[in-house]
């Protein structure tokens, strides 16, 4: 269920913006991000930092493509939002000693310290990766083709997430069974 939550925003702004425009697109993400993030409210009783960050985001970049009518801030927005967080993480870890992604997940689960600082540069990695290709497709691209691409680029989240939770589950298995796995 929580998956769908996640998706739906995307799906209503391909939609709409299918059916008019990049605006009328833009409007309908807007208030798919609050429902969204209403839902995830309701259902966690908190939003967690990203949430909140991406909901800040999106209503500050659509509101500038609504206002100036500039498509651009919209198709640049999840370039800076994985900037952001490529550089958030590498920071935190090497500048501050701290692994953001432990802080942030490891009341969720336990993992070993050298796979959260695995996953963390992974992050960092992948936030970098996504904010360097939306940026190419922004900018090189119509507006046409980058919506086309946020539809079905959801495919390098999904793999990532895939990816990620089998990295992860052989050491939360190891957990379980007190037996320690390979590193």
């Amino acid at each position: 269920m929580k998956i769908l939550i996640d998706f739906f925003p995307i799906l209503l702004f391909f939609g709409a913006y299918k059916l008019y425009d990049i605006y009328v697109g833009t409007a309908v993400l807007m208030a798919a991000t609050v429902l969204q993030m209403s839902l995830v409210y309701l259902i966690d009783r908190k939003l967690q930092l990203m949430h909140r960050i991406t909901l800040v985001l999106i209503m500050v970049f659509g509101t500038l493509t609504l206002v100036l009518h500039d498509e651009r801030f919209i198709k640049w927005k999840p370039t800076v939002l994985y900037a952001a967080m490529a550089l958030a993480l590498a920071l935190a870890v090497w500048v501050y000693k701290k692994n953001f992604l432990k802080l942030l997940l490891g009341s969720q689960m336990t993992l070993p310290d050298r796979v959260w600082m695995r996953l963390n540069m992974v992050w960092v990695v992948y936030s970098a990766f996504m904010a360097i290709i939306n940026g190419y497709v922004a900018a090189y691209y119509s507006t046409e083709a980058w919506v086309n691409f946020k539809l079905w680029g959801y495919i390098f989240p999904l793999l990532f997430i895939i990816g990620q939770g089998f990295y992860i589950a052989r050491y939360l298995q190891a957990d379980d069974t007190g037996s320690t796995p390979p590193p």
